[in-house]
């Protein structure tokens, strides 16, 4: 080995240590944003470390996507709201999976077409190069144009209830039996030469095909599962590319990311009482335009202002805020946080409830209270959360719907049944801060809104939350 070939594999492998130990710290809200650092860092010396053991190469294309892709980040991370993130991260879930279709692509044309060789790709390329890719364009344009879909759903430019195709599941078994033989075909029949390169772009198109099939069913009650899934597809994509190519970091990289999201996801599933299999077959959840409830759907209904909501809390020992989507929309992070500051300063302990599955992609938010500073200790998960319901003074529901909605358990018949969800009806006192009474997105009534307990308390969660700190404030 050369001192170059030694200097490269060392590169690799602190990189690959690093993506662990960054990975490690970004489960942790305290340490994550230095996990996000060392991960960054991990990637720009693995960039480094591939240039110098490819040689000698033309700069110029790579400089240029380069720059490209800096500025794309860099205006993308600063433009892009909160609200925004989750079709944010669908958007690079869609982009890792295509890079990794495309770069299947490229050494099939590289290594196959342009030295005019002729056999079947496996012959040329051997057994496993053709196997992985195969599946490195199979996956990679499933994550590609599903993850499309999912940011279609997640931006309001496609309805967030479910697509449900007439025979979709036959479609989908069809499909994948077509990808599956054309793979066979292609990597161990046909030639490398002429019909090869017709079959591998019919291969690709399937594929794609395959992606959008598979999560148009799927509602937006599960769109963060579908969120963590395209992320797992996508690192599996990787991985696969990395053997085709011999890039051992990027297969260990690839790996990572795919075992990862796999655990989030099934995380997410257990969040909801929900199988992965149920969640894929598509069929849940409203979405928002859907999931309108009628007001004359509900009865004794009780509503109050923030003149009622701080009298409440004036009196209060323990609070504890149950943010949801509906904060991220209002971006009343900041609001939340001044609101927090003044309770402590009266000696009462402010807590966050967080929901597994609370917005709309996993640890929406942790990482909308973290943007506003909300100290780490003082965010609750749902068991510790439920532990501390029934010495709770004031619950405050900002947004959020389905996951503190008590049907879940009193409900039988109810699609949620059996979901764990924060027990705010356990409180002594409710406040539920929305716009409407209109439904979540799972799309059904939320009981919690009419219990003995509960307030609503209608209009913008921002606005609300700033009359209410003029009001703790006057008093």
């Amino acid at each position: 080995m050369s001192p170059v070939q030694t200097a490269v594999a060392i590169a690799y492998l602190a990189s690959a240590c690093m993506f662990i130990f960054g990975l490690k710290q970004m489960s942790r809200i305290r340490t994550a944003r230095q996990g996000n650092v060392l991960a960054a860092l991990a990637m720009a010396i693995a960039v480094v470390a591939t240039l110098v053991e490819l040689g000698k190469v033309d700069y110029r294309w790579m400089l240029l996507g380069g720059l490209v892709g800096t500025v794309v980040g860099a205006v993308a991370a600063l433009r892009v709201a909160m609200t925004a993130m989750p079709e944010m991260v669908a958007l690079l879930n869609g982009a890792g999976g295509a890079a990794s279709a495309l770069v299947g692509l490229a050494f099939f044309y590289t290594h196959v077409v342009e030295p005019g060789r002729v056999g079947t790709v496996a012959a040329i390329v051997g057994t496993a190069s053709t196997l992985t890719l195969v599946l490195s364009l199979w996956i990679g344009a499933v994550t590609a144009s599903g993850s499309l879909i999912a940011y279609a759903k997640l931006s309001g430019r496609m309805r967030g209830a479910p697509v449900l195709l007439p025979g979709r599941h036959a479609l989908n078994v069809v499909l994948i039996a077509a990808v599956l033989g054309l793979g066979v075909i292609f990597g161990w029949v046909a030639p490398g030469l002429g019909t090869g390169v017709g079959l591998i772009w019919i291969l690709f198109g399937l594929s794609l095909l395959l992606g959008v099939s598979l999560v148009l069913p799927i509602g937006g009650a599960d769109m963060p599962v579908v969120v963590s899934l395209l992320n797992s597809y996508s690192g599996v994509a990787a991985s696969m590319t990395g053997f085709v190519i011999g890039n051992n970091l990027l297969i260990i990289a690839g790996a990572m990311v795919g075992a990862a999201g796999l655990i989030l996801t099934q995380i997410m599933c257990k969040a909801m009482n929900r199988s992965l299999a149920n969640v894929v077959l598509g069929g849940f959840g409203g979405g928002d335009e859907g999931a309108t409830q009628e007001a004359g759907a509900y009865q004794n209904v009780r509503s109050a202002g923030p003149e009622e909501m701080a009298m409440v809390l004036e009196a209060a020992r323990k609070v504890v805020v149950v943010p949801g989507y509906g904060l991220a929309v209002a971006q009343a992070q900041h609001a939340v946080r001044e609101l927090a500051d003044l309770l402590e300063q009266r000696g009462i302990e402010v807590a966050y409830a967080i929901h597994p599955v609370a917005g709309r992609m996993p640890g929406h938010m942790n990482v909308l209270l973290a943007e506003a500073d909300v100290p780490y200790e003082h965010l609750w998960e749902l068991e510790r959360a439920n532990s501390e319901m029934k010495t709770t003074d004031v619950v405050i529901v900002l947004g959020a719907n389905d996951v503190v909605n008590p049907a879940a358990q009193s409900t039988p018949n109810s699609p949620i049944y059996g979901m764990p969800i924060i027990e705010a009806h356990q409180a002594k006192s409710v406040f539920v801060v929305k716009r409407s009474l209109g439904a979540g997105y799972a799309g059904i009534k939320n009981e919690l809104f009419e219990h003995p307990n509960t307030n609503m308390v209608f209009g913008d969660a921002k606005k609300v939350l700033q009359d209410l700190i003029a009001e703790l404030k006057s008093l």
